[in-house]
């Protein structure tokens, strides 16, 4: 830093402005701003995949439900490989979250650990049955809710 001595014998205040701090101070800016833009500038150009696949981890305690359409037109749930009903439905989500949530300690248990619902829908499959699944599940207070996909033929998971 620069600092500027007078006569002694002078007592007038210095009105010079000392610009060494705001000179340094704006060439670290500088230098700063060189280096970090040509990095964020420069992209590489790929062609990433349309398709995610991101294996599952599947615990006993997880809910498994096939949606699919009856010739009908009909929705057809089953649970595991029971078919069940709306209600049924609404009525079996309700115990197995009870008992999950008893066997871990109670609701106010610390690190509660919720079990998940999978769910595997037709490719045919109605809207309406699919979503009315998943509303049923969550009325009955499943907080996840995913569905299980099969990849296109072809497809690896392999990484990079």
């Amino acid at each position: 830093m620069a600092m500027s001595a007078g006569p002694a014998e002078n007592d007038a205040p210095m009105s010079d402005i000392n610009t060494t701090p705001l000179v340094d101070v704006m060439l670290v800016l500088l230098i700063i701003f060189l280096i970090t833009v040509p990095v964020v500038i420069q992209t590489v150009p790929v062609k990433l995949p349309s398709v995610v696949f991101e294996a599952t981890t599947t615990k006993p305690e997880n809910v498994a439900l096939t949606v699919r359409a009856a010739p009908n037109g009909a929705c057809e749930v089953y649970w595991g490989l029971t078919k069940v009903s709306s209600s049924e439905l609404i009525d079996r989500a309700v115990v197995k979250l009870r008992k999950e949530i008893d066997r871990q300690g109670g609701p106010n248990a610390a690190g509660l650990e919720l079990p998940e619902v999978h769910i595997r829908g037709d490719v045919n499959t109605p809207y309406r049955c699919i979503g009315g699944t998943v509303y049923s599940m969550q009325r009955a207070g499943f907080v996840r809710v995913g569905f299980i996909s099969e990849p296109p033929a072809g497809y690896t998971n392999a990484r990079l």
